[in-house]
C-alpha cells in the first residue's frame, strides 16, 4: 500500500510505511480513522477476503454495504493491496522480493435468496416467486504484489442456469510526487464501465444495490446503465492529486460472454472499435463529512447486428454527487446522478426500427439513506427516464413510444451480524414505459408493477 492523501496523514504513520504494518498496528490505525472521521464501529463487509487480508475491522472501509468510507475508497484506488497478514515471500540473488502471498486464501462466497411479490401478477406468470438462490457468487480479492490486487466475482445465474465471469477489476497502482503533493496513480483492467469506481453515485455501485430480477423494470436505460457489464474489457489510467482531484481516461472492446467469440454476423451491439470513458470527480473532507462532484462519459459506436455495415453511436454526459457523515453514532448518506444520452440511430432508422435518426434519453436518480449504531437503516430513493418519443425504437416495450418512467423506493435494511444484510424494499411506479395506464395495450397499468422484495444477503 502506497500513500494515502494527506485526509489520513494526521491520524496515521507515513504513508510509504502502511504497506509494512502488522495486524496490530492495522487495528489501531482502524480505530484511529473511525474516532476521527465518525464512521459506524461496526458495519458489513463486501468480500470478507479483504478483512482476512488487511486484519481490519469492515467498518474501516465500509459504513454500511456497499458503501465505502474515505478509507475503503483509497484502499481499492491503492490496488486492494493493504495487508496486514504474514506473508509468503521469495527474493531472487540481488534481494530484489520477486513473490509476496498471502497465507490465507483470497476467497469469500455470497448468498442472495429473495421473494418478489408484484401488485398485479404478470400475465402467464405465477406471482410470489422465490428465487433460492437469486445469485450465488465466489469471489477472488487480495494483493498479488505490493502493487497489484484483484476484484474478481464469478457468480451463478439460476435464471441462466449457468456460471460466469461478474464483476472484474485487477490494479497496479503506484504513488509520486506531483508539485510537492501526492499524486496515487495506477491502472485497471476491468469488464464493466463504472465497475473501478470508488462511489455509490455511479451505476455499477448504486442505489438499489440489490433487487429483484423477475419484476417488471423499464425498458429504456442509458447504455452506462448496464448495457455493457459483462459484456466488454476496458483498459484505463487513472490519477488522484492530493486525494481531493481524480481523473480517469479508459477504452473500452467488447469482450461477449455466451456468444460467437470472435464476434460474427449473428452478434449483437458489437462495439465498432474501442469505446472511450472518462471519469473525473473533486473530493473533500471536514470534520466526519465528505462531499463529492464528479462527472463522467462515454462514446460508443454499435452495430446492432453483425460485425458490418451501418452502426448507432451514443454519446452519454454524466454528472454525479455524494454527500456522508457522521450521524450520532449511525451516518447519513445521500447520492444523486444524471445522464444525459444522445443517440444517432443510422442503423435502427435505415432497418426500419427506429422513427427517428436521433434521440435523446435523460435519466436521473436520488437517493439518501440513514443508519442507525445498531445498523437499522432507511434508503428513500427517486427515479426519472424521459426522452424522445420514439414509436418504432420503443415499440416492443410500450404502446406509447415513449421511454418515461418514474417512482420511488423504500427500503428498510438490517445487519443482525457483520455478515448478514435482510432487507424490505418497496418500488412504487408512477408512470412505466411512456404513461401511468395501459402502457402496454393490454390494460396494464405503472402501478401494477409496484413490487414488494424481500432479500437475505450473506457473505462468508
Amino acid at each position: 500500500m502506497r500513500a494515502f492523501g494527506r485526509f489520513l496523514s494526521m491520524v496515521t504513520p507515513p504513508l510509504f510505511l502502511i504497506s509494512s504494518l502488522h495486524a496490530d498496528g492495522l487495528a489501531d490505525l482502524a480505530r484511529r480513522y473511525a474516532r476521527d472521521y465518525g464512521v459506524i464501529s461496526r458495519a458489513h463487509a463486501r468480500i470478507p477476503s479483504f478483512s482476512r487480508q488487511t486484519g481490519l475491522a469492515c467498518s474501516a472501509c465500509h459504513t454500511t454495504f456497499p458503501q465505502l468510507t474515505p478509507f475503503g475508497r483509497t484502499f481499492k484506488l491503492n490496488g486492494y493491496t493493504l495487508t496486514g497478514l504474514q506473508l509468503v515471500k521469495a527474493g531472487d540473488s540481488g534481494k530484489r522480493a520477486t513473490l509476496q502471498l498471502d497465507l490465507i486464501p483470497p476467497v469469500s462466497a455470497m448468498v442472495l435468496s429473495s421473494l418478489t411479490q408484484t401488485r398485479k401478477t404478470q400475465p402467464g406468470t405465477q406471482n410470489g416467486n422465490v428465487d433460492f438462490p437469486q445469485e450465488l457468487s465466489l469471489f477472488f480479492g487480495e494483493a498479488i504484489t505490493p502493487h497489484i490486487g484483484t476484484f474478481l466475482q464469478i457468480t451463478y445465474d439460476p435464471r441462466e442456469g449457468g456460471i460466469g465471469m461478474d464483476n472484474a477489476d485487477i490494479r497496479y497502482s503506484n504513488h509520486a510526487n506531483l508539485g510537492s503533493k501526492v499524486l496515487t496513480y495506477g491502472f485497471s483492467l476491468n469488464n464493466n464501465p463504472t465497475v473501478q469506481d470508488v462511489w455509490n453515485s455511479v451505476p455499477a455501485w448504486g442505489f438499489p444495490f440489490a433487487a429483484s430480477e423477475t419484476a417488471p423494470t423499464p425498458a429504456a436505460a442509458t447504455m452506462l446503465d448496464g448495457a455493457f457489464g459483462q459484456q466488454t474489457a476496458g483498459l484505463g489510467a487513472y490519477g488522484l492529486w492530493d486525494n481531493h482531484l481524480y481523473a480517469e481516461f479508459s477504452v473500452y472492446r467488447s469482450a461477449v460472454q455466451g456468444g460467437p467469440n470472435p464476434p460474427d454476423e449473428s452478434s449483437t451491439n458489437t462495439l465498432h472499435g474501442v469505446g472511450p470513458y472518462w471519469r473525473g470527480f473533486y473530493q473533500n473532507h471536514w470534520g466526519a463529512q465528505t462531499l463529492m462532484v464528479g462527472t463522467l462519459g462515454m462514446s460508443t459506436s454499435l452495430y446492432p447486428e453483425g460485425v458490418t455495415g451501418l452502426r448507432n453511436r451514443f454519446t452519454e454526459i454524466g454528472f454525479d454527487a455524494q454527500y456522508e457523515r457522521a450521524l450520532g453514532g449511525g451516518n447519513l448518506t445521500g447520492h444523486a446522478i444524471w445522464i444525459h444520452e444522445k443517440q444517432k440511430l443510422a442503423a435502427d432508422f435505415a432497418a426500419g426500427t427506429a422513427a427517428n435518426q436521433e434521440n435523446t434519453l435523460k435519466t436521473l436518480r436520488v437517493d439518501a439513506s440513514a443508519y442507525t449504531p445498531s445498523r437499522f437503516g432507511l434508503t428513500l430513493g427517486y427515479f426519472n427516464t424521459t426522452g424522445t418519443e420514439d414509436p418504432l425504437h420503443y415499440a416492443e416495450s410500450n404502446a406509447t413510444g415513449r421511454p418515461n418512467s418514474n417512482g420511488f423506493i423504500m427500503e428498510l435494511s438490517a445487519l443482525p451480524w457483520l455478515n448478514t444484510r435482510f432487507e424490505l424494499q418497496y418500488v412504487f411506479y408512477n408512470k412505466f414505459n411512456g404513461t401511468k395506464s395501459n402502457y402496454d395495450g393490454a390494460g396494464r397499468n405503472a402501478h401494477d408493477n409496484n413490487t414488494l422484495y424481500l432479500l437475505s444477503w450473506v457473505a462468508f
